[in-house]
């Protein structure tokens, strides 16, 4: 299976969740929030592909890292090559977060009416960063997060609660 990236993968990240992470930036964005951080992630047709084997491999090669990220772009967007991914760190003992411009009522609406493999990724991810990055709402001084509307939400309770819980484990 392919995955699109907007850049190499990250190796060694302290500041894209807690420990040290290693970092995959997905290529293709339809938020387009102003103000973004990543811009040239915004094009579908950008980047280049690699084969999530291939990431896999380098998550082998993990020493000290507490676990992986998945940020983009949106890595919604391309939900099977990132569930396959964050299954394999899950299987290594590794953490994932992902960052989503979706909010997560929006991302368990989705899964549920148009049968996406949304709810499949969910399943093998930790801690979700929801919502879209507004540029009125920047808060430099937030962790992990850039703006004030973003929510660091533990999924495993959340979805055996049915609503948002917010990850505390910092």
């Amino acid at each position: 299976m392919k995955i699109r990236l907007a850049a190499p993968v990250t190796k060694d990240s302290i500041v894209d969740g807690p420990g040290l992470r290693m970092v995959i930036w997905t290529q293709g964005c339809p938020h387009r929030c102003k103000g973004c951080h990543n811009p040239q992630t915004h094009r579908f047709d950008g980047g280049f592909e690699t084969e999530v084997d291939d990431i896999i491999e380098q998550m082998k090669n993990l020493k000290l890292h507490r676990g992986i990220t998945i940020s983009g772009g949106e890595p919604l967007e391309q939900p099977e090559a990132c569930r396959e991914i964050a299954e394999a760190a899950k299987n290594m003992g590794l953490d994932v977060w992902v960052y989503t411009g979706y909010t997560f009522e929006a991302i368990l609406d989705r899964s549920e009416s148009d049968k996406r493999p949304w709810a499949e990724l969910l399943k093998v991810v930790d801690v979700i960063i929801d919502g879209p990055f507004i540029l009125e709402k920047k808060n430099m001084l937030l962790r992990f997060r850039g703006s004030e509307n973003q929510r660091i939400i533990d999924v495993s309770e959340s979805l055996k609660n049915k609503k948002v819980i917010l990850y505390n484990n910092l």
